[in-house]
């Protein structure tokens, strides 16, 4: 039993010097912090005295990606901006572990890279629950410096393709007051531009990211204020097409094919072909408004008005083959004697009321019973012929309507889609 007591006592002891150990340390850090900042001039840069610019290396940690309107041409993303650079005056042999502070008014005391975000439209600072800033002091002198920020960036987009079109949208960090000779900022080795592992984005995947540096020059009254160091990130984005399968191509293509129905209908089916082709011609241009309102009005041809203008031509052309065929099949071959729409001359009159006919020695006037039989056959054949090429016209435009649109099809899908990833 005493053995037991002695044990925990023992225990109780090694974990009490253990959990006190590390608050004694920190406290006494922070102590050794608190007496830096007295002499520490936030306005100077780390290597002012030195006469050299300080490197800052920038980091980004993408945590949602949104929000991509392609009618105001910007994009809302969500993000983690990392600074990496070396302070001197924050170096102290008696600090042995890194410090996180994320203390605003402690973070205020210390000199940090007066940077901004050249291509944002807007910018929030996260505060909930409390500001989403982190500074990690090293032993060595070596800053991190972390800030939360959701930021909506203009993203001039190339419609041209549209919906089957490839995005690259920049992100641009540059530096504000601090020229060149002041400050450099570059991208931290290895892959400086991170992404959340389940971010997902409805219209758009995320296929490539690539990082660039650029130069900000400012002109003040003619002349040159100097150069400033910025930074460029590149996110490739490519369209998902489902929604736009589903809501254009889909139905419009259903259209097209309704529209030749009318080939297989009677020729004489006229209020039924009519109505049929007009009906489908209102929806396909109504379909094709429809898609207009949801993309900006550039002044380009977008890959959906080249397939919206084509279905409709084809609509349109299927309304048109009806109108040749049936004028064919009503078509008749006029003649002298027996057309009804010819009006009736004073001659032809005066013979129909003599009781008699013409007289015996007018053997021309005398119509001939046999020339009218002759000439009604040639009328019937005539009219028989116009029939059968009115319905080779059907039959014909059965075949050239699909065919015509596969060709349309494999020209418009390989055309388009060769230019994806």
């Amino acid at each position: 039993m005493l053995v037991l007591v002695l044990w925990f006592l023992l225990t109780v002891v090694v974990v009490a010097q253990q959990d006190g150990s590390p608050i004694k340390v920190t406290m006494e850090h922070l102590r050794i912090l608190d007496s830096l900042l007295m002499n520490y001039d936030r306005r100077a840069t780390p290597t002012n005295h030195r006469n050299e610019p300080t490197n800052v290396t920038c980091e980004l940690y993408i945590r949602s990606f949104g929000s991509i309107n392609p009618t105001t041409m910007d994009y809302q993303v969500d993000l983690y901006l990392r600074q990496e650079w070396e302070d001197e005056r924050l170096r102290h042999p008696n600090i042995t572990r890194p410090l996180d502070l994320n203390d605003p008014s402690l973070v205020k005391t210390i000199w940090k890279p007066e940077v901004y975000f050249p291509n944002a439209k807007r910018a929030e600072f996260q505060f909930v629950t409390v500001p989403n800033v982190l500074v990690r002091i090293n032993p060595d002198g070596q800053i991190l410096y972390i800030l939360r920020l959701k930021l909506t960036f203009a993203c001039m987009m190339e419609l041209s393709r549209f919906p089957l079109d490839v995005q690259v949208c920049t992100m641009e960090i540059g530096s504000f007051s601090k020229t060149t000779q002041e400050l450099n900022l570059s991208w931290k080795l290895g892959d400086p531009i991170k992404i959340y592992r389940g971010l997902k984005m409805p219209q758009f995947n995320i296929i490539d990211k690539q990082t660039d540096r650029c130069h900000e020059d400012f002109q003040i009254g003619g002349g040159a204020a100097g150069n400033y160091s910025c930074l460029r990130a590149l996110i490739t984005l490519e369209r998902n097409i489902g929604f736009h399968l589903v809501q254009s191509y889909l139905p419009s293509i259903l259209i097209v094919v309704i529209s030749w129905m009318g080939f297989w209908m009677d020729t004489d089916s006229v209020p039924a072909r009519t109505c049929l082709g007009v009906t489908t011609l209102l929806t396909v241009s109504n379909q094709a408004s429809e898609t207009q309102l949801k993309i900006p009005q550039v002044s380009y041809i977008k890959a959906l008005d080249i397939w919206m203008g084509v279905c409709t031509a084809f609509i349109f052309a299927a309304l048109l083959e009806f109108t040749v065929v049936n004028y064919y099949w009503r078509k008749k071959m006029s003649t002298t004697c027996h057309n009804p729409c010819r009006p009736k001359t004073t001659s032809d009159s005066w013979m129909e009321l003599m009781p008699n006919g013409p007289g015996v020695g007018d053997q021309t006037a005398q119509p001939s019973p046999a020339a009218d039989v002759a000439e009604f056959s040639i009328s019937q054949a005539d009219t028989r012929r116009y029939r059968i090429l009115a319905c080779r016209i059907d039959e014909v435009s059965r075949y050239l309507f699909p065919a015509a649109f596969l060709v349309f099809n494999l020209a418009y899908w390989s055309y388009y889609m060769s230019h994806r990833h």
